[in-house]
C-alpha cells in the first residue's frame, strides 16, 4: 500500500481546490443551499405523493401570486391520523402477520417510505363502526339487579380479542404515538331510555361515570397503553346513531366536575377535552368553559365539520384563548369522488382547521372491507376508510393521501407559522422541531397555477401547482 504523506496530499490538495473554484456558480450554490423538497398530489390521481426537488430562485415571477412567511407562532402541533375503530382493527388483526406489519410500518413508521401517521382516536366502548354494540359494563341478563353503579361488571375483554393486540403493534412501531378516547355511549343502565340509541346521562350517575373513565384508563395502563386524552361523547348533540347519546352543557360541565377530581385522585394526568362536535355551534363549548367550577379541569374542545365553518375553532380561541383546540373526525362517503373530497378536506381539514388554532387534524375511519363495513345495525354504511382491506388487499383511498401530505412532513412538536393568503391558493406553513419549514399549498383552480414564496429568512421560491392538486414544500 502506497504511504501518503504531506509531500505527497499537498499536490492533490492543490488540484481539489482548483476543481472547486472552477466549478459552476449554479453547481455551488447547489451545493450551500438544500433543495426544497416537494410532495404532490392531483385530483386526477396521475400523482400521488409524487416528490421531487427545486432549487431557490433568484427572484421572484412578479407575474404570478406570492405567499409570504412570517416568524409569528401559533399553536404547538399533536399530531395527525384517524379513528381506530373496532372494525378497523378487526380488519387488520385478521391480515396476514407480514402483510400487516408491512402496512403498519407504512403508516405509522418513520422511515422515508411511511406516512408518520402519529395520532389515534379510540372509541371507548364500541363505535358506530364495530361489529356489534357494546360498553364495558353491560349487564348479564342473569345479574338480577337494573344498575351496577359499582361497575362490578366491568371489562375490557372484547378490545383485547382485535384493538388492543393491533394497537401494541403500533406502538411496538411507534412509541410516541398519541391516543385520545372518545365514548359513543355510556352503558345503557346509565342512561334515561336503557338503549344504546339515544337518552341522556341519569345525574345520580356522573361518578359512577367518572370512575368508568377512570377503569378504562387503568385497564389500557395495565396493558402498557397510555391514553393521553378524552373526550366526554362523541358527537353529544346527535342521538340517532348506534351507538348514541345526548348530553347538554350543564351535563358536561357537571361530569367534568366529577371527572376531573376523579382521574387526578387515581394518579392520572390525562385531558380532558368536552364538545367533540360541530363547528355550527362554538356556544356550546363556551358555555362550557364559562362556567368557573369546569374550566379549570378543562384542557381543550374538539371539533367535527359535518356543518359550520372552521372559524367557530378561532371563536372559541377568543372566549378562551388558555384552552388547546382539537379537530377530530371528518368522513369520506361511499359516493364522495377523490377529485372533490382531496380538494375539500384539504382546504377545510387541514388547512381550515389549522389556521384557525387546531393541534390535530384527524380523518374518520381508518379502514373498513368491500362492503363498507364492518358496522354496528343503525350504524354509518357509507363510510370510507383511508384504506379498504380486502383479506391482505389494500386499496388507498383519499383520505389517506389527505392526511398524508401533512403527516409525513409534520411532526409532533412543530408549530404552526404565519403565511398570507393570495386568493387562488389556501395554504398553512409550520417550523418543525428540527428548523425545518413546511408549506402546504392548494390549487382550488383547474389549470395550473405559478406561485411565489418568500420565505421569513428572505428566500425566494418559484413554483407550479398543477390544477386541482395539493402540495407539501419542505426546506
Amino acid at each position: 500500500m502506497k504511504e501518503f504523506t504531506i509531500k505527497t496530499l499537498v499536490p492533490l490538495l492543490s488540484i481539489a481546490l482548483l476543481i472547486a473554484c472552477h466549478a459552476s456558480p449554479q453547481r455551488r450554490a447547489a451545493q450551500s443551499e438544500a433543495p426544497v423538497e416537494v410532495t404532490t398530489t392531483t385530483a386526477d390521481q396521475s400523482q400521488l405523493l409524487r416528490k421531487q426537488n427545486i432549487g431557490f430562485a433568484k427572484k421572484p415571477d412578479s407575474r404570478h401570486p406570492v405567499i409570504v412567511l412570517d416568524t409569528q407562532q401559533y399553536q404547538p402541533i399533536e399530531g395527525f391520523g384517524y379513528t381506530l375503530t373496532g372494525g378497523s382493527a378487526m380488519l387488520l388483526h385478521q391480515m396476514g402477520a407480514a402483510e400487516r406489519s408491512a402496512l403498519l410500518q407504512e403508516l405509522f413508521g418513520k422511515q422515508a417510505n411511511s406516512i408518520g401517521v402519529s395520532y389515534l382516536r379510540l372509541g371507548i366502548g364500541s363505535t358506530d363502526l364495530d361489529p356489534e354494540v357494546f360498553s364495558y359494563c353491560d349487564l348479564p341478563d342473569n345479574f338480577g339487579r337494573p344498575e351496577d353503579p359499582e361497575l362490578q361488571h366491568f371489562s375490557i375483554a372484547k378490545d383485547k380479542k382485535h384493538l388492543i393486540p393491533v394497537l401494541k403493534e403500533i406502538l411496538a412501531i411507534r412509541p410516541d404515538l398519541t391516543l385520545m378516547g372518545t365514548p359513543w355511549s355510556a352503558p345503557s343502565w346509565m342512561k334515561t331510555n336503557r338503549s344504546s340509541i339515544g337518552g341522556a346521562l341519569k345525574p345520580q350517575f356522573f361518578d359512577a361515570y367518572a370512575q368508568y373513565f377512570v377503569k378504562y384508563l387503568r385497564a389500557y395502563q395495565q396493558e402498557g397503553i397510555r391514553i393521553d386524552a378524552v373526550t366526554l361523547q362523541n358527537e353529544p348533540d346527535h342521538d340517532g346513531n348506534n351507538p348514541s347519546m345526548k348530553m347538554g352543557e350543564v351535563s358536561q360541565a357537571r361530569l367534568v366536575e366529577a371527572l376531573g377530581p376523579a382521574l387526578r385522585s387515581a394518579g392520572f394526568d390525562t385531558k380532558i377535552i368536552i364538545w367533540d362536535h360541530n363547528c355550527d355551534n362554538p356556544g356550546f363549548p363556551i358555555k362550557v368553559l364559562n362556567d368557573p367550577e369546569a374550566k379549570p379541569h378543562i384542557h381543550g374542545t374538539a371539533f367535527h365539520l359535518y356543518a359550520g365553518d372552521p372559524s367557530a375553532l378561532s371563536e372559541v380561541h377568543a372566549a378562551h384563548p388558555d384552552r388547546a383546540l382539537y379537530f377530530t373526525e371528518q368522513w369520506t362517503g361511499a359516493k364522495g369522488s377523490f377529485d372533490g373530497d382531496l380538494q375539500w378536506h384539504v382546504k377545510n381539514v387541514v388547512i381550515g382547521t389549522l389556521r384557525n388554532w387546531s393541534r390535530t387534524a384527524l380523518e374518520w375511519n381508518l379502514a373498513n372491507d368491500p362492503s363498507f363495513g364492518p358496522h354496528t345495525p343503525g350504524g354509518c354504511t357509507e363510510c370510507l376508510g383511508a384504506l379498504t382491506l380486502d383479506g391482505d388487499r389494500v386499496t388507498r383511498n383519499v383520505s389517506y393521501y389527505v392526511i398524508a401530505q401533512v403527516a409525513q412532513h409534520v411532526p409532533p412538536g412543530s408549530v404552526r407559522i404565519g403565511s398570507s393568503l393570495p386568493g387562488p391558493l389556501p395554504n398553512v406553513a409550520f417550523r418543525t422541531p428540527t428548523g425545518k419549514t413546511v408549506l402546504i399549498v392548494l390549487n382550488e383552480a383547474p389549470t395550473p397555477q405559478p406561485y411565489n414564496v418568500q420565505t421569513d429568512d428572505g428566500k425566494w421560491i418559484s413554483a407550479s401547482l398543477p390544477g386541482k392538486a395539493v402540495a407539501t414544500l419542505v426546506w
